[in-house]
């Protein structure tokens, strides 16, 4: 199916200069950004079967980070633009599902407060470390935390119990939540204390 895939979007009519932006791993990439809109339907506070479709939909997007990363590994067509949009959409994504579930209080405003915080300060530091030719990778720990929310967030949407008994979604989803929560804050100290070490300390 993969190659099928990368063969169809092969003998689309892209002029070579333009492969670096307009590859299949970045189309997918957009593909997950244009998901967004949709979830905007959170806000009027759907029922049960509205809210697992949009779960549903939640899910494949973040599935759709593990296809495009592994594409451009299998054929070797890791680009810049991929790697700043890969990210961003990431974020955008789960960030934006938080957000919207606030009004409809399936979710702590603080909490997705501090997770957005820490994502632009993370971001941030990353970037000035960058202008100091310093690479601050993304660590193991950082991907468990954005593991732990995309599955936190799934079951936050869903919210309702589920086939009628049995602890509702919005429960697990809680605790999965704090969970995350813990992660992003040490996290966000491990690479504050790499940003400490590799620009702060050899500027002084």
């Amino acid at each position: 199916m993969i190659d099928f895939l990368k063969r169809t979007f092969d003998r689309l009519p892209i002029s070579a200069e333009n492969r670096e932006i307009i590859n299949l791993p970045n189309a997918i990439s957009i593909l997950r950004l244009c998901m967004i809109p949709v979830l905007f339907l959170l806000l009027l506070d759907p029922g049960l079967v509205m809210s697992l479709a949009l779960a549903a939909l939640f899910i494949v997007a973040a599935l759709t980070d593990l296809l495009d990363g592994y594409i451009a590994r299998r054929y070797q067509i890791t680009t810049t633009m991929g790697k700043l949009l890969d990210p961003i959409a990431d974020k955008l994504v789960v960030n934006t599902a938080m957000i919207l579930m606030i009004p409809i209080g399936r979710i702590p405003a603080w909490i997705v407060a501090m997770i957005v915080i820490r994502d632009f300060a993370v971001d941030g530091m990353r970037s000035i470390a960058s202008l100091e030719g310093v690479v601050i990778e993304a660590s193991l720990l950082g991907k468990r935390k954005t593991l732990c929310q995309i599955h936190a967030v799934s079951a936050l949407m869903i919210h309702y119990p589920l086939f009628g008994f049995g602890p509702n979604a919005h429960a697990v989803g809680m605790v999965i939540l704090y969970i995350a929560l813990f992660m992003t804050v040490i996290s966000g100290v491990d690479y504050f204390l790499k940003f400490y070490q590799q620009v702060i300390k050899k500027r002084s």
